[in-house]
């Protein structure tokens, strides 16, 4: 790659989009990274042979700008950069809630900016990451953020109004399944199995079910449909779930995770 990318406030996700970059092509002389710490810093050195360079120095020296911060410190973080980010650099956002008007308000007339939300299987290069241009953002643009997220997963093309319910469904969406398995695991051992066997149990059927979502084109009611017979075991469960209002609290739940998006967006941390 000849473009150089600066990956700013390098924690688990930046780290993850750091490594998948390095195995996508990016050689680490074209990659800078920005920590908080020192130590942090020294150590994504030696891990991955990256420059660590100062917030100031990345946005003078880097083609793009990744920013993988909290929400609750973007407005310092911008701060900090406007002085020294020109024009034409792109600026990408992993912040939660926060749009792309928060960016350009705050940096130079024209700047580029692309929203971002990716999640945590970026970890293992199945992410999903769900990109909205801002107002100076072109065709290209898009196009190489989704080279550099499409390293650690798949990407999606979305109005940026549709972000804040992107964020409620994928950004946040492995909490719920691992959420969903932490109690499944704890049936598990309720109906008299060892929790390792529970564990290893539902883990496995969550990757069948999920490579049977992605692979099979076949709406998940048919697929359900297909394990529910007649009076047998899944549709006692399922009935269970139902008088439980499971399907209601989910909807309940993502509504929740929506409008805290929003929040965030209004600058509101508690």
């Amino acid at each position: 790659m000849t473009q150089k990318v600066a990956v700013l406030g390098t924690g688990k996700i930046g780290e993850a989009l750091l490594s998948g970059m390095i195995r996508g092509g990016w050689t680490p002389a074209d990659v800078l990274v920005t920590a908080r710490r020192q130590e942090r810093a020294d150590e994504l050195r030696t891990r991955y042979g990256v420059t660590p360079v100062s917030n100031a120095e990345a946005a003078k020296t880097a083609d793009t700008l990744i920013l993988t911060v909290k929400p609750q410190d973007m407005g310092a973080l911008l701060d900090e950069l406007a002085p020294h980010v020109p024009a034409d650099r792109l600026v990408i956002s992993g912040a939660a809630g926060i749009t792309t008007a928060f960016i350009e308000e705050r940096l130079a007339a024209g700047t580029p900016v692309v929203r971002v939300m990716t999640n945590t299987p970026a970890l293992v290069d199945e992410a999903m990451s769900v990109i909205s241009a801002g107002s100076h953002a072109t065709a290209d643009h898009l196009a190489h953020t989704e080279e550099i997220f499409g390293a650690v997963g798949k990407t999606l093309r979305v109005p940026e109004s549709q972000q804040d319910a992107c964020t409620a469904l994928s950004g946040s969406g492995p909490a719920y399944f691992f959420y969903l398995v932490e109690a499944m695991t704890d049936a598990g051992i309720l109906l008299g199995l060892p929790r390792d066997k529970a564990h290893d149990l539902i883990v496995q059927s969550a990757i069948g079910a999920a490579t049977m979502l992605r692979d099979s084109g076949e709406h998940p009611v048919k697929l359900r449909e297909n394990v529910t017979s007649p009076a047998g075991t899944t549709i006692n469960a399922i009935r269970e779930l139902e008088n439980h209002g499971v399907r209601a609290a989910l909807i309940a739940a993502l509504e929740a995770a929506r409008d805290r998006s929003r929040e965030l967006a209004s600058g509101k941390k508690d």
